[in-house]
């Protein structure tokens, strides 16, 4: 008689939308035992087991993975992985059997340093944005680079800075001020004490992602987020406040550009600089006139496209990662289905600035043919409450992208919390041919 196949228990990091997602689809895999969350968030709590927030380093989890028989340990966020989780685990001979979903220390460079990946990326001929790298000591000389240059200004902190870390500046003597002020007044903390003054690129974005196990890999399906917080792409940029897959404009020839020119080329090179890095890689890309520039790495998937994608990936998550660990991703099915997907956000009023949150939450008992991932929300009793900028993510699935928009705002006017804020325009550049 055959023995059944194993069941592996999972640790999946981080408590936003992303992350709720995430614990969605691990869930559907026939290959999880248990799926533990941490911190996780009320929402994740109906596919898994949150986990006590008490553990905050990466000695708390390394007993937690050994104590649970922890398989998988599958970082949503970037910051443990720049912070070189991967690295901690496998130089534990305790821990080494453990495979974590994600790059080693010097891999997350590629999101952790814009300076590093945009060396990388001239090392092995990515295409990208010229660009020049400023420090408190060459302040001066960023100021003559500015002069020299056409607006819109670009200036990119170097480090994390929680998606926000970007200015597109249209007048020459705000782009100075700003540039002085990330420098010399830490506006985005030590994220900023290197600045990219960076060429402005016209043209559409769109965000394209791999799972590598750092030889071979899977594309997965595209998406176009929209990060600015007004409709029309106004305002300031945000986490992001909806995205869409598939787009329409990334077709085969596109694609085929974007695994010749960028995706292989980054594989590769991270391989041949004895880089290890097993796991998601974003590559946030512009088209310009048709050809793709990469506008920066991530070493993990976005928020929120991965709550677009996801519902659109048929695989056995859990048997991903295994072969993610064992260098043989080549031999494992994914498959994208061709429905249209949609993910609108629901925020509090005010975010990215200052917002008030503690608002109850309702309406969610009322959904259907949506999923709804809670990103910043907090249980009292048996209420919902608002708990952060970016409260909940609304995801539909549709033959039609406007079948899975309409889907979606039909589920945002009914859920109800004060102060709930969402872009009522959401793919609708893309419906209108850009």
């Amino acid at each position: 008689m055959r023995s059944p196949d194993p069941k592996f228990n999972v640790l999946l990091l981080g408590g936003g939308g992303r992350e709720a997602a995430l614990a969605w689809a691990i869930r559907r895999s026939p290959s999880l035992g248990r799926l533990f969350i941490h911190p996780g968030n009320p929402g994740t709590a109906a596919w898994g087991t949150n986990v006590r927030p008490e553990i905050k380093d990466f000695e708390g989890l390394r007993r937690f993975c050994l104590e649970q028989d922890i398989r998988f340990v599958v970082p949503g966020p970037e910051a443990p992985l720049v912070q070189g989780i991967y690295d901690f685990f496998q130089e534990d001979a305790a821990t080494a059997h453990i495979g974590v979903i994600g790059p080693s220390r010097t891999g997350a460079l590629l999101e952790g340093s814009k300076a590093f990946a945009k060396a990388f990326m001239r090392r092995h001929g990515v295409p990208t944005a010229g660009h020049y790298e400023v420090t408190r000591d060459t302040l001066y000389r960023g100021f003559q680079i500015l002069e020299k240059m056409q607006p819109p200004y670009v200036l990119k902190a170097d480090g994390l800075a929680a998606g926000k870390g970007v200015l597109i500046v249209e007048d020459l003597d705000d782009a100075k001020r700003e540039l002085a002020f990330m420098i010399g007044e830490h506006k985005f903390g030590e994220a900023g004490s290197r600045v990219l003054i960076e060429e402005y690129l016209e043209g559409v974005e769109c965000s394209v992602f791999i799972l590598t196990d750092g030889t071979s890999y899977k594309i997965l399906p595209e998406a176009k987020d929209y990060k600015r917080i007004g409709e029309g792409n106004t305002g300031l940029n945000t986490g992001g406040m909806g995205a869409i897959s598939p787009v329409p404009f990334v077709d085969k020839h596109f694609m085929q550009k974007v695994e010749d020119r960028i995706i292989r080329p980054t594989v590769e090179g991270l391989k041949a600089e004895g880089i290890i890095y097993k796991g998601f890689l974003y590559f946030g890309l512009m088209r310009v006139h048709g050809e793709p520039f990469v506008i920066e790495y991530n070493c993990r998937l976005g928020d929120p496209e991965t709550e677009a994608i996801l519902p659109r990936i048929q695989t056995d998550w859990v048997k991903a990662f295994e072969a993610v660990t064992e260098g043989r991703l080549h031999e494992h099915p994914i498959e994208i289905t061709p429905k249209a997907s949609a993910a609108v956000v629901l925020a509090s009023l005010g975010y990215p600035e200052i917002y008030d949150t503690g608002f109850p939450i309702t309406g969610l008992e009322a959904m259907e043919n949506v999923l709804v991932f809670q990103a910043g929300t907090k249980a009292d009793g048996n209420r919902l409450l608002t708990n952060g900028g970016r409260v909940l993510v609304i995801t539909a699935q549709d033959s039609t992208l406007e079948g899975a928009l309409q889907a979606c705002y039909q589920a945002a006017e009914r859920i109800h919390f004060d102060n709930k804020y969402f872009r009522r325009d959401i793919g609708q550049d893309v419906l209108e041919g850009l």
